[in-house]
């Protein structure tokens, strides 16, 4: 048995959208709605949910579980079973890494579940970058819209958009639109990346993060994988074939 699902009452947050279609399945568990200092929070939504919960509240365990009005369920992965393996402990657990962004000193300026994206500040404009991968020259220059960096977990995402695959271990650099034709590289997991940009200006993301770093001319950050430190509850359940290829169809 899971410990924290021991018996006792749990402080739980709830995270997300249509939150009214999920408390009702609720009720029945040993636990009790918060507001702040949750021992579990359970997001209610998409991927967006996710991750807009793990910035607020990181390190807290989460289970997330989509919203059925928009995403429809394969027959195995309904609200109740899905909440009902959570409280017997049975859902599958993972840590997933994050990538972070380092400008100064060494604390990340950003820190992505999914990914860290470097995005032209200017639509008319390509950017121009310079990549060294533990300090040496990797790629001497890249003129291309966009470059993701992706941890795994994130590399069903955009990095999948951009290149039709993903990984599961490493550090994955996907170019979005390359004019010299490169598409993209995962890298060990403990690679260090550093990028310098060359023509900008530029903005650096993490995920659905509104905040964002602006870069211009010869400004530089590093890039690596964190260890993993928030558990995740029901990340199979979440990323089902089956429920996706629902949502892909629209049923």
């Amino acid at each position: 048995m899971d410990e924290l699902f021991s018996g006792r009452k749990l402080r739980v947050l709830l995270y997300g959208r249509n939150l009214e279609d999920l408390r009702p399945l609720l009720q029945g568990f040993p636990l009790d709605i918060v507001q702040e200092d949750p021992e579990l929070v359970i997001t209610h939504g998409g991927d967006g949910s996710l991750l807009g919960a793990e910035r607020l509240y990181p390190g807290i365990p989460k289970c997330p579980i989509r919203d059925r009005r928009q995403n429809p369920k394969c027959a195995r992965h309904a609200e109740s079973s899905t909440l009902e393996k959570l409280f017997r402990g049975e859902l599958q657990k993972s840590y997933p890494s994050k990538v972070a962004a380092y400008f100064e000193g060494e604390e990340p300026r950003l820190l992505g579940l999914n990914d860290l994206v470097l995005s032209r500040g200017l639509l008319s404009s390509a950017i121009r970058y310079r990549i060294w991968v533990d300090g040496q020259l990797f790629c001497p220059q890249v003129v291309s819209d966009s470059l993701v960096l992706s941890s795994p977990f994130g590399s069903t995402g955009y990095f999948q958009s951009i290149t039709h695959g993903n990984f599961k271990a490493g550090l994955g650099l996907a170019f979005n639109n390359a004019m010299d034709g490169l598409d993209f590289c995962v890298l060990p997991e403990d690679a260090v990346v550093k990028v310098q940009l060359l023509r900008g200006p530029a903005q650096l993301l993490a995920d659905n993060n509104p905040q964002l770093c602006e870069l211009q001319d010869n400004d530089c950050f590093k890039a690596k994988l964190n260890e993993a430190q928030t558990l995740f509850y029901g990340m199979d359940v979440f990323r089902c074939q089956e429920c996706y290829q629902l949502r892909r169809n629209g049923c």
